[in-house]
C-alpha cells in the first residue's frame, strides 16, 4: 500500500545533504531523485532507476493512489471494457523500494534542487524528472472552457472523464447526435481520434442503431485515417460523417447549454458533445520553465535531459522529440533511456546508445484491429524512424487479420500494463 509511506518517511529519507556537496561515490549511495507524474514514463522510469540502481532514493509523486490508463479507455466508452480494468496502483512500486507521495507539484526551484507540492510538502533533489502529461488550451474556442467539462467532457485523460462520457452515451435518444471536435496536433495518441469514432459507433450499432456521428477535426487528415475509413465504410456504413477543417471550416464555438456545435460555415445541434481541446505540457512543465513557447518541453534526444533547466529530465507526453509520438508506449520506451541516463550521471554507469520503440494498435471494433508501429534510433543528434522495422496493417486486410489486430491489442495493452505497474 502507498500508505506504508508517508510523507514524514519520505521526507526523513531525503533529508541528507546537497550531492553537489558530497564526492561521486557518496553521490551514487545517496543520491535523490525525484520523479513527477505517476503515469506510463513516470511509473517505468523510477522502476528501471530503482533496478539499475537500488542505492539511489527515488521518489515517485502521483496525483492519485491510483492511476487509470489512457490505452484501452476508448473501449469503456464504447461499452465492451470496464474502468476497473483500466485502473492500477502502486504497490509493486513500493515493494521495490520506490516512495510514492500522492499530491500535485506546482513550482521547481532549480537553483536549490526542489519540489514544492500544493500542499507545501517540500522534495529536494539531485535529479528530478518530469512526466506529467499534457494540459490543454482553454482560450481557443469559445463556450467552453475546464469549467464546462462535466456537460461537454474531453475524456482525454482517463478516469471520471471516460466514465462521464459514456454515460451521456447511454442517456443518449436512439436517433440522436454524437458531435466529436479534435484539435490540430500535436497531440496524445492521434490514432485515439479515429478509434473512438469507431467504438461509439459499434456501440451505436448495437444499441442506437438510427444514431449519428458528426467528427469536427481540425487537420486536414487524421492518423491512420485509410484503415480507419475503410473500416466505417464496411462497419457503420452511413453512420459517420467526418469533416475536416480544410474543407468544412473550423469549430469556432460550443454551446453546452443547448449543445450546439458552431463552425465557420454551419450549425449542428447534438445531444452529446465530446470536445477535445488543443494540448501542450501539464502545468507543472510550464510554472518549472521547462516548455517554450510552443507549449511542450525541448529535450536533449540522446538523454531526455531538459534544453532549460540544469538537472532536470522531461519524458512522455509533455516532451517534445518528433518523430516520436506521444503514446504509452513511447512514453516506456524513453523511461528506459532517461532511467539509465540519469544513473549514468549519478554513479559514472556506462550506457548504450539509445532506441525507441512505438507500438500502436486501435480498434474499429472489438474483433477488427490494426498496427502501426515502428521503432527509432539517434542519427546525427537526431531521433530518426528505423525504417525496416516499420509495420503497418494494410487496407484491404483479411478478416482473420483483422481479428489478429484486434487480440495483439489487447496483448499489448495488458503487457505494457503488467510491465509498468504489475
Amino acid at each position: 500500500m502507498t500508505l506504508a509511506w508517508t510523507r514524514r518517511r519520505v521526507l526523513g529519507l531525503i533529508a541528507a545533504a546537497p550531492a553537489a556537496a558530497l564526492p561521486r561515490t557518496a553521490r551514487a549511495t545517496g543520491a535523490r531523485v525525484v520523479i513527477v507524474g505517476g503515469g506510463f514514463g513516470g511509473s517505468a522510469t523510477a522502476r528501471e532507476i530503482k533496478r539499475l540502481a537500488p542505492e539511489i532514493q527515488v521518489t515517485l509523486v502521483a496525483l492519485d493512489r491510483t492511476f487509470v490508463c489512457c490505452p484501452g479507455s476508448n473501449a469503456v466508452i464504447g461499452g465492451f471494457g470496464r474502468i476497473e480494468d483500466q485502473t492500477v496502483g502502486y504497490d509493486a512500486l513500493v515493494r521495490e523500494g520506490i516512495a510514492v507521495v500522492t499530491g500535485k507539484a506546482d513550482a521547481v526551484d532549480t537553483s536549490s534542487r526542489k519540489v514544492r507540492l500544493t500542499d507545501r510538502t517540500v522534495l529536494p533533489y539531485e535529479k528530478l524528472v518530469l512526466s506529467p502529461g499534457i494540459g490543454f488550451h482553454w482560450d481557443e474556442v469559445e463556450g467552453v472552457s475546464a469549467a464546462t467539462v462535466r456537460k461537454v467532457p474531453h475524456a482525454w485523460q482517463a478516469g471520471e472523464q471516460t466514465v462521464q462520457l459514456r454515460r451521456q452515451l447511454e442517456a443518449m435518444r436512439d436517433g440522436g447526435v454524437f458531435a466529436l471536435v479534435a484539435p490540430v496536433g500535436p497531440l496524445r495518441c492521434p490514432p485515439a481520434v479515429g478509434e473512438r469514432v469507431s467504438l461509439v459507433a459499434h456501440y451505436f450499432k448495437t444499441a442506437k442503431p438510427r444514431s449519428k456521428i458528426v467528427v469536427f477535426d481540425a487537420k486536414s487528415k487524421f492518423a491512420l485515417q485509410d484503415l480507419f475509413e475503410e473500416a466505417w465504410a464496411d462497419l457503420y456504413p452511413g453512420m459517420i460523417e467526418y469533416r475536416l477543417a480544410e474543407s468544412e471550416g473550423i469549430v469556432r464555438a460550443i454551446d453546452p447549454e443547448n449543445r450546439i456545435v458552431s463552425t465557420d460555415f454551419d450549425d449542428v445541434t447534438a445531444d452529446v458533445i465530446n470536445f477535445i481541446p488543443r494540448q501542450r505540457a501539464a502545468d507543472i512543465a510550464l510554472a518549472s520553465g521547462a516548455a517554450d513557447e510552443t507549449g511542450w518541453c525541448p529535450v536533449d534526444p540522446a538523454t531526455f535531459a531538459s534544453s532549460r533547466l540544469p538537472h532536470v529530465h522531461v519524458i512522455g507526453d509533455a516532451a517534445f522529440v518528433p518523430p516520436l509520438p506521444k503514446a504509452a508506449a513511447t512514453a516506456v520506451s524513453v523511461a528506459d533511456t532517461c532511467a539509465k541516463a540519469v544513473v549514468r550521471d549519478l554513479t559514472g554507469a556506462a550506457t548504450a546508445d539509445p532506441r525507441w520503440h512505438a507500438g500502436c494498435f486501435s480498434l474499429a471494433a472489438p474483433r477488427h484491429g490494426f498496427e502501426a508501429s515502428t521503432d527509432f534510433r539517434l542519427s546525427d543528434g537526431r531521433i530518426a524512424v528505423d525504417e525496416a522495422t516499420m509495420r503497418r496493417t494494410l487496407v484491404g486486410a483479411s478478416v482473420d487479420a483483422r481479428q489478429t489486430g484486434a487480440d495483439k491489442a489487447e496483448q499489448w495493452l495488458r503487457g505494457i500494463m503488467d510491465k509498468v505497474w504489475g
